[in-house]
C-alpha cells in the first residue's frame, strides 16, 4: 500500500475563511489497478474562521464530498472547484433562506419563555 496524499488549500468567500483539503486516490488504487474510471477522490471542506459558519454547500460549516479526479483537475484543482461550487449554489433559493437568518436573526431569539 503507497502512502496517502493530502492537498490544503485556504480559501476565502464572502467573509469566511474555508479550509479545503484534498486527497485525489482516495481509494488507493493507482498503482493496483490501471481502470482509471474506478479512482476516487476526497474533498474535506470545512469553515475555519467564523468557525463552522455556513456555507452554501454546507448548512453546519463541514462537508465531505467523494469526485471522480479528473473533475478536479478539469476545474484547475481541488480551490478552484470549491470555490466555483460555493459561487454556484449562492443563487440556490435554500441559501438565500440561510442567509436571511444568518444576517437577520429573529427578534424572539433571546427571550426567554
Amino acid at each position: 500500500m503507497s502512502p496517502r496524499h493530502f492537498e490544503t488549500h485556504i480559501i476565502e468567500w464572502e467573509g469566511r475563511r474555508i479550509e479545503v483539503r484534498y486527497e485525489p486516490d482516495w481509494l488507493n488504487r493507482r498503482q493496483d489497478d490501471p481502470d482509471l474510471q474506478y479512482l476516487a477522490g476526497h474533498l474535506d471542506i470545512e469553515t475555519i474562521e467564523p468557525v463552522r459558519a455556513p456555507l452554501p454547500i454546507t448548512e453546519t460549516g463541514y462537508r465531505s464530498h467523494f469526485i471522480h479526479p479528473s473533475i478536479i483537475e478539469e476545474a484547475g484543482g481541488p480551490a478552484a472547484y470549491v470555490l466555483a461550487w460555493i459561487k454556484r449554489e449562492a443563487y440556490a433559493p435554500h441559501w438565500l433562506k440561510v442567509q436571511t437568518q444568518f444576517e437577520q436573526p429573529s427578534l424572539f431569539d433571546d427571550v426567554p419563555w
